[in-house]
């Protein structure tokens, strides 16, 4: 007994009684306790590593076109380009992450080898930044040496921090999601609650990243912007492995299949299922209902995966419409009036910082007013449920497209009644303030929709599954970026043909972008509507509605 005792982890006198939590171990595979491992004290861990992760990936994202076309050289098509693959690999790579944590890393590791490859790769996207600095003339034209050992390195490093987004990004959140009990009430109500200061301490660190890491780029070295960003994410791996001694990590189960080879398992069962009805109606009925017995809890995984996957898709809209927020929504502020105290203008990308200062002051007020408010009316422990939640965020989606298009619609014709069409590069009268309705829908859509998703998807996936459950999530976003793409392709094929102007046309005067943010609305509403069917016949996997 002794001995038990000598190798139980942070054992004190109040946790001598306490049974240990089941299924869950420390580091060490000792077991560990409810008072003594876990909870908040576990989390900021992992989410000091997270903002770390955000801050450093929106400092390099965010201006990255910028280094491709001045110190890489590239055109601005193959530049746009080449950003556009990076960011859609970024996002749909949590999949890949997903995959291995479930099967064979786990969350703790996945973590970690994240960790390396950020450090890795941020310290090889400094190291090519400051030998194209001493080295100027490499810059410039690459199309003679289109695979030069530069381009090839600067590459390389690029994506090594995609592939650490995809170990990170499905990972982080579901661990630290998984340092509350949710069969513990304090404890779910906390989880709870994780979602929201997580997506809040998210937007904390890419509002500074956009506004501080842009302008030590340009204005005091590349090298030193890189640097700075590489710097940061070591010591927040340091950080995360302070933690180490406090985590819960959850056994993976003795010959459990692989999420996909389970996804594929449940739907190979759903359609078996299926052939076995259509059986029965032909007379073989006994033989089903002993199937279906044996059967019971396949069947029962597989609708589960069905109706996760049709609720992932009917939040696809969403992900089409955030798309638009750092691209079409700069393009329309690039033409207005953005002056501020006088002579002093506003950069239009400085626009882009009200969706996350957005999301930093609703977040406090919706986790500390709106969610005890709406407990007394509703009865949910988190105030709505969270279909409840991202239904509310996919409604301000729509809404957000809405004005979006009126206030396009006003632009274009305060440019038509200034005789401005046919100029390009004039300074239409009107605002930049018009954009601002625009950008905070945006933000507080984030809060319902996202953090939302983020716990749906946690929360309703089989324990298995969890990390792909937070993949689904990041899909979303990523689908919807690819979605967008071609849709802004096809549309600009279509109207630009037979010599007419394309929506999207480099002339903002000319184009009509008000056209595609009501195509937008239209599909918004599709598919909140979808959305609205799938969550009225939703049966949640747990009692415990959140």
């Amino acid at each position: 007994m002794a001995m038990v005792d000598a190798e139980a982890p942070f054992l004190t006198e109040d946790a001598v009684d306490e049974p240990p939590l089941a299924g869950v171990s420390d580091f060490r595979g000792r077991p560990v306790y409810s008072s003594t491992s876990g909870g908040w004290r576990s989390a900021l861990f992992v989410a000091v590593m997270e903002v770390a992760s955000a801050f450093a990936y929106y400092g390099v994202s965010a201006n990255l076109i910028t280094y491709m076309t001045g110190p890489l050289g590239h055109s601005n098509a193959a530049a746009a380009a080449a950003v556009n693959v990076w960011s859609g690999t970024a996002t749909l790579m949590p999949l890949l992450g997903a995959f291995v944590a479930d099967s064979w890393l786990g969350r703790y590791r996945s973590i970690i080898l994240a960790g390396t490859l950020y450090v890795l790769g941020y310290a090889m996207i400094t190291l090519a930044s400051v030998l194209t600095a001493q080295h100027p003339s490499l810059s410039g034209d690459t199309s003679s040496h289109p695979l030069s050992l530069r381009v090839v390195f600067f590459y390389t490093s690029l994506y090594l921090i995609a592939i650490a987004q995809g170990a990170d990004n499905p990972n982080a959140l579901a661990f630290a999601a998984d340092q509350f009990d949710s069969n513990h009430p304090r404890e779910c109500a906390a989880r709870s609650s994780l979602f929201n200061w997580w997506y809040f301490s998210l937007a904390v660190g890419i509002t500074i990243s956009v506004g501080v890491v842009g302008y030590i780029q340009e204005n005091l070295g590349w090298g030193i912007g890189f640097g700075m960003l590489c710097a940061i994410m070591l010591g927040a791996l340091v950080v995360f492995f302070l933690g180490t001694p406090t985590y819960r990590l959850y056994a993976h189960s003795p010959g459990a299949e692989n999420p996909f080879a389970l996804l594929a398992r449940s739907l190979a069962a759903l359609a078996q299922h299926d052939n076995a009805t259509s059986s029965s109606l032909l007379g073989y009925k006994k033989e089903y209902q002993v199937e279906q017995k044996e059967d019971a809890v396949k069947k029962e995984e597989a609708h589960g995966v069905v109706r996760l996957l049709a609720i992932w898709a009917a939040c696809l809209a969403y992900g089409v419409v955030f798309a638009q927020f750092m691209t079409l929504f700069n393009k329309q502020a690039r033409t207005l009036d953005r002056r501020i105290f006088g002579s002093l203008e506003l950069p239009p990308a400085a626009l882009q910082m009200l969706g996350p200062a957005t999301t930093l002051l609703f977040v406090p007020i919706y986790d500390r007013l709106l969610v005890p408010m709406l407990r007394r009316v509703t009865g949910t422990p988190s105030g709505l449920t969270l279909l409840q939640r991202v239904g509310t965020g996919m409604t301000l989606t729509l809404a957000t497209m809405l004005v979006a298009a009126l206030v396009e619609t006003r632009r274009l014709e305060t440019a038509r009644e200034h005789g401005l069409v046919d100029n390009a590069d004039a300074t239409v009268p009107m605002c930049w303030a018009w954009l601002v309705p625009q950008y905070v829908l945006i933000g507080v859509a984030g809060v319902f929709a996202e953090v939302g998703m983020q716990e749906f998807f946690y929360d309703q996936m089989p324990s298995e599954l969890r990390s792909l459950g937070m993949a689904l999530y990041y899909s979303v976003i990523g689908m919807g970026n690819f979605i967008s793409g071609a849709l802004i392709s096809l549309i600009d094929r279509i109207t630009s043909s037979g010599g007419g102007d394309s929506w999207f046309a480099d002339n903002l005067n000319r184009a009509h972008l008000d056209y595609f943010y009501w195509l937008l609305a239209g599909l918004s509403a599709t598919e909140l509507a979808l959305f609205l069917r799938c969550a009225s016949t939703y049966v949640y996997s747990h009692k415990r509605l959140r």
